[in-house]
């Protein structure tokens, strides 16, 4: 592997000229296929009305015992 930066940066045009030639029916397959990979990834939302685990908030006020100590 390499990281020549100038062979990154040649290697990403010439994907893209390719990717731009191709017929606009396989781009929209191409689409396709990815929307339906990013649904199989996506994480489930929960159902409506589903209580999860939460935390109260913490208090940042000043409470009852906040006096100073003296030595």
């Amino acid at each position: 592997m390499s990281f020549d930066l100038r062979e990154i940066l040649e290697s990403k045009r010439a994907l893209r000229r390719e990717l731009a030639s191709r017929p606009v029916a396989e781009k929209l397959r191409m689409l396709d296929a990815l929307r339906e990979r990013a649904l199989a990834i996506r994480p489930a939302k929960p159902a409506p009305g589903a209580n999860g685990l939460r935390e109260a908030p913490p208090s940042y006020g000043k409470s009852d015992d906040a006096s100073p100590v003296r030595p």
